[in-house]
């Protein structure tokens, strides 16, 4: 998923207000509130303060009432609640990686130490499994047509064939050669000939790829080329969460190019407010189909406005969310699909499978299969629907439907 540089800038900035960008940014619109209602609760305080002052003041005995001193008591403790919270060791970097520009952040006595060792970590995911890296574990399987692979691959390589499974291929991890063919690993982007996606397509097949997880051995077929991009992220962002808890952090959450994983609550103890980009106004990076508030939770969004090109001689767009079955973009009637889940490497899988599946498919996917996660659904009129899960959780700017568990 690709991001500009200004999305990770602006989700670090939305940090304070406790809001994170899920998608593309953060929600500017909430932050203006949020900041709002800060606002006015320091100045009630300062007015309580100022009221048993001045009464004080005024009399030269001591004559406050019982309410004037449990206003300045008030005002006092939650004062110093604030300057409690302001104390706590904060921590934030950014870096590119796997295509994308990054944000962690941790809050904790050991907060420096852990976003230090998550940038390591990711940069060693990175090198792990990046497809244009030829020392790369899955470079060399694509090149030499198997291997061995680490166990961390093997985690992932693992989850992506059962998603495939699941789906019926609408995930299928050797759609590698064809996201080549259109340009979406380059840049240089192109609509192939019909006859080339015919031969490329007869090589999209997920379950040509062996895999031993006894010896972590994988050997793949001819013609055949796999990417564990369309689940890396979130892998990375459980390994973040990981990391987290090893350092005994309080809070923090990280944004992997619009993967948000969100480690514990605010430091206050209220949830993360994840907004999700609206993709009818993409252009606009605080206009919001909605926002979601979770805590211990992954939100990972998978839309066409992410990476996309428009053919010159058609005037077609076409956008990076290819469907393994044709080779063509996925056009099923969603726009956007976000998924909401403990897992970042489950929610990584699905967002993308949902997506091509389409809303009818996705919602028959969810009542099957949906103990582990919930979906956010966003349809071509505007519509959007979510699981009863996250009913009390979802606010959104356009109609509403909430879908529920059958039976």
């Amino acid at each position: 998923m690709m991001k500009n540089k200004v999305i990770a800038l602006m989700l670090a900035a939305a940090l304070g207000a406790g809001l994170t960008g899920c998608g593309s940014t953060a929600d500017t619109n909430k932050e203006s509130t949020a900041d709002t209602s800060v606002t006015a609760e320091e100045q009630a305080e300062r007015k309580d303060a100022s009221a048993a002052e001045g009464e004080s003041e005024e009399s030269s005995e001591d004559t406050s009432s019982e309410e004037e001193t449990e206003a300045s008591s008030a005002a006092k403790s939650k004062e110093s609640a604030k300057t409690d919270t302001e104390a706590i060791p904060s921590s934030t970097q950014e870096v590119f990686a796997m295509d994308t520009y990054m944000s962690i952040t941790g809050y904790g006595e050991k907060a420096e130490e852990a976003v230090e060792a998550s940038v390591a970590e990711i940069e060693r995911l990175d090198a792990l499994l990046s497809v244009g890296n030829e020392d790369s574990e899955i470079a060399k399987i694509n090149a030499e047509g198997k291997g061995k692979i680490s166990d961390d691959t093997a985690v992932m390589l693992k989850k992506a064939l059962e998603i495939g499974e699941t789906t019926g291929g609408k995930f299928d991890v050797t759609i590698y050669p064809l996201m080549v063919e259109w340009g979406f690993t380059s840049g240089d982007f192109k609509v192939p000939e019909e006859d080339t996606l015919k031969e490329l397509l007869k090589n999209v097949d997920y379950k040509k790829v062996n895999f031993d997880e006894s010896t972590n051995e994988v050997s793949i077929g001819e013609g055949q080329g796999i990417d564990l991009g369309g689940i890396a992220k979130g892998f990375t962002s459980d390994r973040v969460m990981e990391i987290f808890e090893e350092y005994d952090l309080l809070s923090g959450v990280v944004s992997l190019g619009g993967n948000v994983e969100c480690y514990g609550t605010k430091i206050d103890g209220s949830k993360w407010r994840c907004g999700i980009q609206d993709p009818t106004q993409a252009d606009d990076a605080s206009a919001m189909l909605g926002v979601i508030e979770v805590a211990d939770t992954a939100v990972i969004t998978s839309g066409a406005y992410e990476r996309n090109f428009t053919d010159e001689e058609s005037g077609t767009l076409y956008h990076h969310i290819i469907d393994p079955a044709i080779g063509y973009s996925a056009n099923n009637g969603l726009i956007s699909v976000s998924i909401v889940s403990e897992s970042g490497l489950l929610a990584d899988g699905l967002s993308t499978s949902m997506y091509i599946l389409g809303k009818d498919d996705a919602i028959a996917y969810w009542q099957e299969y949906g103990d582990d996660f919930e979906m956010i659904l966003m349809t071509e009129d505007n519509q959007i629907y979510i699981t009863e899960g996250i009913r009390d959780q979802f606010t959104g700017n356009y109609p509403v439907t909430v879908v529920e568990r059958e039976g």
